[in-house]
């Protein structure tokens, strides 16, 4: 958390003294900072991924998300969400992430709404996820479902 301590002194705000000023920010723009994203990452205890796959990943995903929050003339990356698709039916939504100084507040249900609406907009039908077991409560109450109709998904992973 230093590092945000160090991008934002004294602006810490805490649920008895929120900051009156702070605005969310969400951006479809893919020219996201990496460095920023994997700080991100790194605050929810996710593993370290190669720079040049996040990039391509974000390149290549059908649509991205990202959420700030902004103090005065300071922003931050607080999520992000991106999903790929076959740009007819369905889409997968993969890399939800919210800063944990920002969790249970509802930006998380604020940032699947926001990718949501992206993808119906594109008249997408059928969305998916894999979630942590931890993170499944969240996604139900969200809608989403569990193996829906006993259906069953498949992995192939390299040896």
């Amino acid at each position: 958390m230093s590092f945000w301590k160090r991008l934002f002194p004294g602006t810490e705000a805490t649920e008895d003294s929120p900051r009156d000023t702070d605005r969310i920010t969400f951006s479809t723009d893919r020219a996201i900072d990496i460095y920023e994203l994997e700080e991100l990452c790194d605050a929810v205890g996710w593993s370290r991924r190669p720079l040049r796959k996040v990039k391509k990943a974000i390149e290549c995903s059908f649509c991205v998300i990202a959420m700030y929050e902004e103090y005065q003339d300071r922003r931050r990356l607080i999520g992000f969400a991106r999903a790929t698709s076959d740009h007819a039916f369905n889409a997968t939504i993969w890399d939800v992430v919210v800063h944990p100084d920002c969790q249970g507040r509802g930006m998380g249900k604020s940032l699947m709404d926001r990718i949501i609406a992206e993808l119906r907009s594109a008249d997408i039908s059928n969305i998916t996820l894999f979630a942590d077991p931890h993170v499944v409560d969240f996604y139900r109450r969200l809608g989403f479902m569990s193996d829906p109709e006993g259906i069953k998904g498949m992995f192939w992973y390299p040896d």
